[in-house]
């Protein structure tokens, strides 16, 4: 009967540890992507707009621009393909389809998270052609200024 109890007792905080998410790193290598390409340069930013929406990256494109058949690469490691980005329009992303050279990939964060989400620095558009990257503008959220801080007073 004890062991029945423990043996019942080890489920429930396994079947636990699972709901709360404490996982290790993201990590398929059957979704492994190509490697950043450090050798090509960036050629200008893009007045488009990237925001940490949560667990996903929302992309605002007000420009008259569109963009079609692009590798969108976020802090130089995690790559995910992207179909089109309409001029004047938005795209939402979810971090979970980004993923890097060893099948990595960064941590959407949440509210019950085992490591600090990946922040959004720096987002490249790499068009595949031998053209150079276009980076769009990422904005920070409001907890990434505020750790930046140099006073460090509340506001």
């Amino acid at each position: 009967m004890r062991r029945a109890f423990l043996t019942q007792l080890l489920l429930s905080a396994a079947c636990a540890g699972t709901l709360l998410g404490c996982e290790a790193r993201r990590y398929d290598p059957a979704k492994a992507t190509r490697a950043y390409p450090f050798g090509t340069p960036q050629e200008r930013i893009a007045d488009v707009q990237v925001f940490n929406d949560g667990d996903a990256m929302l992309i605002v494109n007000p420009t008259v621009e569109s963009w079609s058949e692009f590798d969108l690469w976020l802090n130089q490691r995690y790559m995910k393909r992207v179909a089109r980005l309409e001029a004047g329009g938005t795209l939402r992303i979810p971090l979970e389809e980004f993923w890097d050279v060893r099948g990595e990939g960064p941590f959407p964060g949440g509210l019950l998270r085992y490591y600090p989400p990946t922040p959004i620095r720096l987002v490249q558009v790499d068009r595949r052609d031998g053209s150079p990257l276009v980076g769009f503008v990422s904005i920070p959220t409001e907890r990434e200024l505020e750790s930046t801080r140099i006073d460090n007073e509340q506001m």
